[in-house]
């Protein structure tokens, strides 16, 4: 039969040959776009240009960023979907989510929780009033 050329490094492949996205490849040679970490046998993901990424490079890489801690928005280790929560089109972990003057947790949803912005700043209904009520006694 014929040999295939690996479509990474252009060598005939003699040995053992690893497919995916309908190319053939070394198994040392399909890696990581990012990090050096060899993709055969483990989940794996594509860009936009396909390029190959481990799913924590691509996630580093492409997850949006929370607006509170800078961190990317990613599943937990073992996981495969996480929640963000999306206000005023800024992305946010659940965890971070929070009132920016007393620091409770706006995501709950528990009586009365929630999120009231006011001018551009997150905050629980009480912090609200009394910023409402503070601008209006000026």
């Amino acid at each position: 039969g014929t040999l295939e050329k690996c479509a990474v490094c252009q060598d005939y492949i003699k040995e053992r040959l690893l497919r995916a996205m309908d190319m053939a490849f070394h198994p040392d040679c399909f890696k990581c776009h990012d990090c050096p970490k060899m993709l055969d046998g483990i989940p794996f993901t594509t860009d936009a240009d396909n390029q190959v990424y481990c799913l924590d490079c691509y996630h580093r890489k492409f997850a949006p960023r929370c607006a509170s801690c800078s961190q990317p928005i990613v599943p937990e280790e073992g996981k495969e979907e996480t929640l963000r929560v999306i206000s005023m089109d800024k992305s946010f972990h659940v965890g971070c989510f929070n009132c920016e003057d007393c620091g409770k947790n706006l995501s709950s949803g528990e009586d009365g929780q929630g999120c009231y912005p006011y001018e551009g700043t997150l905050l629980c209904r009480d912090c609200n009033i009394k910023r409402v009520q503070a601008a209006g006694s000026k």
